[in-house]
């Protein structure tokens, strides 16, 4: 099938646009997409403020496959996370009270 000009069709020529773009994110999140760069800020060649930008858009599993799962860990981002703090919050303070208790019996 030829476009118009004779070259390829476009999305919208072939009907299969909603397709494509479907097909182009499921091979991003699968493979993952690195975004990388850098925000300079300078005034009279005094650098005044760099931003660094880094943005990995991949699916969960692809990230997981890559050791990254900051999120699982993450109380603000987890309820696995949130709900596990607590109890370790509860055993440091059962542990400093134990050992406030032990200094008390020592001291006459």
């Amino acid at each position: 099938m030829r476009g118009p000009y004779g070259g390829t069709p476009s999305l919208s020529e072939t009907g299969g646009g909603s397709a494509n773009l479907a097909d182009i994110l499921e091979r991003v999140l699968d493979k993952g997409v690195v975004i990388a760069g850098d925000i300079r800020v300078n005034l009279l060649d005094i650098e005044l403020l760099t931003i660094k930008i880094r943005l990995l858009v991949a699916s969960v599993d692809k990230a997981k496959e890559m050791g990254i799962d900051w999120w699982e860990h993450d109380p603000s981002l987890s309820s696995g996370a949130r709900s596990r703090e607590p109890d370790r919050e509860i055993e440091r303070l059962r542990d400093r009270v134990a050992a406030l208790e032990t200094r008390q019996e020592e001291t006459p």
